[in-house]
């Protein structure tokens, strides 16, 4: 197999897949006699990835493996192919989710006792649903609280291969800016994807109960 067969198989399974790719993933899709050797595979990848240098779309590896999307500064237009508006997060919520993040795992109660004030059901449900946070266990003390921790679609939905590529917490001042515009670490839709899932987020103020 020519490497020129191997970039052409490659891009198009990424394009096809609903979800990032793994290379050992990619290596599945050959059949034993012609399963290329896995450098030839990470060359596809880079060719791929400088192919698409400049152009709209961007081969990128995150947390759960490689996909194609749309690169980020251009995700206000493209957003607007879905009437749906972009999911908007409180405040609350995203000092919540930059608690786990950063003091993970982490419990309700000891949430509350760093922000001062009540963790609100909702908020804990939201993360619960998107998948950003699961129970990883609970604490050995009286009433056993759960314990949160981030999951790999967290790291996926912000565009990251793993924890290490967040900012210090100590360079953290506004959770907005770490969860949108300042670090712009969301994933833009995939070119493919007929969900909103990925577009941006846009913080506003709510309370506690949101």
């Amino acid at each position: 197999m020519t490497p020129q067969r191997l970039k052409q198989i490659v891009e198009a399974a990424l394009f096809a897949a609903d979800t990032p790719l793994t290379s050992e993933r990619l290596l599945q899709l050959f059949e034993d006699r012609e399963r290329p050797p896995r450098g030839a595979l990470d060359r596809a990848l880079l060719e791929l990835a400088e192919d698409y240098a400049g152009r709209g779309i961007a081969l990128v590896e995150v947390a759960s493996g490689w996909r194609v999307q749309v690169r980020a500064e251009l995700s206000p237009w493209v957003g607007r192919l879905w009437e749906e508006r972009a999911p908007r997060y409180s405040r609350a919520l995203l000092e919540t989710l930059a608690l786990i993040v950063y003091r993970q795992p982490i419990t309700r109660g000891e949430i509350e006792e760093i922000r001062g004030v009540s963790v609100s059901t909702n908020i804990i449900r939201t993360l619960l649903e998107r998948e950003w946070v699961r129970v990883v266990g609970h604490r050995d003390v009286p009433g056993r609280p759960a314990l949160y921790a981030t999951t790999r679609r967290f790291l996926d939905y912000f565009g990251l291969r793993s924890l290490n590529e967040l900012p210090p917490l100590a360079e953290i001042r506004e959770p907005e800016l770490l969860f949108n515009e300042e670090l712009a670490l969301e994933a833009p839709p995939q070119p493919h994807s007929t969900s909103q899932e990925t577009a941006r987020a846009v913080p506003e103020q709510h309370n506690d109960e949101e």
